[in-house]
């Protein structure tokens, strides 16, 4: 179509009209600035083309990375809630000065610490490229949210419990205990003589409370994930 115009308008030209010439002169120009254009908006095209498959890409890796987030994240809050649990039966049996063998088997599942990383990468990925890649205001506050600030919390949250394992529980392990095996028993050298000290008492219930700030981190970081989780999903389907 462009040919055709510069043929006519060149026609016009040589047959010595001035003002037609002119006009062929526009013509040109304007042809010029329509190509530009054209050019630009097909590059504009492409270019949002590239930024929706990379948004789509990115955002079912995301999901992938949360899914995986939930499964370790309900793993550990189990581990936390029994924990709880095995603490109050622990501290009523020695209430009642039931001094059994079940409470070893039992503070092998207390006198421990909860464990997560969350697998963040597609999140890094996204913050390489720019969170403004994501057109959707609140899908990238939500993004935020999590990975910025829940997961600080969590994180603190869990260090609190092995800074305390580390710092309160090992000295105590080292002088009292016989024999420790993680997640499975731990065996004072005089059962009798461990429980009836009243620090023993105090340090199960410190640690107790401290876990319980734990299931509390862990269990918002759950919720924040199916919350974002549907937020991705119905962003998708627009």
């Amino acid at each position: 179509m462009i040919p055709f115009f510069r043929k006519l308008r060149k026609k016009m030209a040589d047959d010595n009209k001035p003002i037609k010439y002119a006009r062929y002169a526009i013509g040109e120009i304007i042809l010029v600035v329509i190509g530009i254009l054209i050019a630009l908006q097909i590059n504009n095209w492409n270019e949002e083309r590239k930024n929706k498959k990379f948004e789509d890409e990115i955002l079912y890796l995301i999901s992938e990375n949360l899914n995986n987030d939930s499964i370790s994240l309900s793993r550990e809050l189990f581990r936390a809630k029994r924990a709880i649990i095995l603490t109050d039966r622990l501290l009523e049996s020695v209430a009642q000065k039931d001094y059994h063998d079940s409470l070893n088997s039992w503070m092998g599942k207390i006198i421990v610490f909860e464990r997560f990383k969350s697998q963040s990468s597609a999140f890094e990925v996204l913050k390489a490229k720019g969170i403004e890649t994501i057109s959707n205001k609140e899908l990238q506050l939500a993004l935020i949210a999590y990975y910025e600030q829940r997961l600080f919390n969590t994180y603190q949250s869990l260090a609190d419990v092995e800074g305390s394992f580390k710092k309160d529980w090992m000295p105590i392990i080292k002088e009292d205990f016989v024999e420790f095996n993680w997640m499975k028993y731990h065996v004072p050298r005089n059962s009798k003589e461990f429980f009836e000290k009243s620090s023993s008492v105090v340090m199960f219930r410190f640690f107790k409370n401290n876990r319980e700030g734990t299931i509390f981190h862990l269990e918002k970081s759950i919720e924040e994930i199916t919350d974002l989780k549907k937020l991705i999903e119905d962003y998708q389907r627009e």
